[in-house]
């Protein structure tokens, strides 16, 4: 993702398209969550934080294109200077470990109280996240 060339019209653009996407994926957990299929639902709401937190950076000019690039600037740039609560990072990286193990590791099996656990931390994350660009 490389973004420093865009206008400031085409930034608001993609940041709305970084919350409708995490949005979509919160749906897409819950449409997966109700047929059974944890591991999938367990893996769309790590997306929906992952697309909200691109949506956070970009809002703010930072450009990173890896999985690991978001995780990083998230935790220097909003969760060490107090914007973005310590719940908050502990979530993004719950849900990555989570999504790497459902997605990647034998035997991994999610069940519905895993999605009940993790479906508000993801809501709560997507929320403060959405404030914090709103405020800016």
């Amino acid at each position: 993702m490389n973004e420093p060339s865009l206008t400031p019209e085409q930034r608001a653009d993609l940041v709305d398209y970084f919350f409708e996407r995490a949005h979509e994926s919160i749906d897409e957990a819950k449409y997966l969550r109700d047929g059974g299929y944890f591991n999938g639902a367990v893996t769309r709401l790590y997306y929906a934080c992952f697309n909200a937190s691109r949506g956070l950076l970009t809002a703010n000019g930072i450009d990173t294109s890896t999985h690991h690039g978001v995780k990083t600037m998230i935790s220097m740039e909003f969760i060490r200077k107090g914007l973005l609560g310590i719940e908050h990072g502990a979530t993004l990286n719950d849900l990555f470990n989570q999504r790497q193990a459902s997605d990647y590791e034998a035997y991994a099996f999610r069940d519905a109280s895993s999605v009940a656990f993790l479906l508000p931390k993801a809501e709560s994350f997507i929320e403060a996240v959405e404030t914090l660009v709103r405020n800016n």
